[in-house]
């Protein structure tokens, strides 16, 4: 269960408008709008998403810089793991052009991160 009295920051450049409409969907409308977006990047031809998670991964926040993906997410074990979710912890995401000429994603680990805009009494 997603906790709503946490919400992410939206990535800078976004228009309010968008982020108000993103806002209020539900997760099935935005699992929608997801598929709909990569498709519309992929239409553009733009260069794929570098930051797909991994089954039982929950992206928390993406936040573009120059030369890396900054990528907060969390990991959900399966069914039995009393510590679950795992995280969130954050990641520098680099596209890396192999020796071959080829290009791979490289996700450096950074460390845990406090997520919670208040802390915890």
């Amino acid at each position: 269960m997603t906790d709503s009295s946490r919400s992410p920051e939206p990535p800078e450049g976004l228009s309010d408008r968008v982020v108000a409409d993103l806002e209020g969907l539900s997760p099935k409308q935005l699992r929608k709008a997801l598929v709909f977006a990569r498709e519309l990047l992929q239409s553009h031809e733009a260069t794929e998403f570098p930051v797909e998670p991994e089954p039982g991964d929950d992206i928390l926040r993406v936040t573009e810089h120059e030369g890396y993906t900054e990528v907060v997410k969390q990991h959900f074990c399966e069914e039995g793991c009393d510590d679950c979710p795992h995280g969130p912890y954050l990641y520098h995401v680099t596209d890396e052009t192999l020796p071959d000429g080829t290009h791979e994603t490289h996700w450096s680990f950074i460390g845990r991160v406090n997520t919670d805009a208040e802390g915890d009494d």
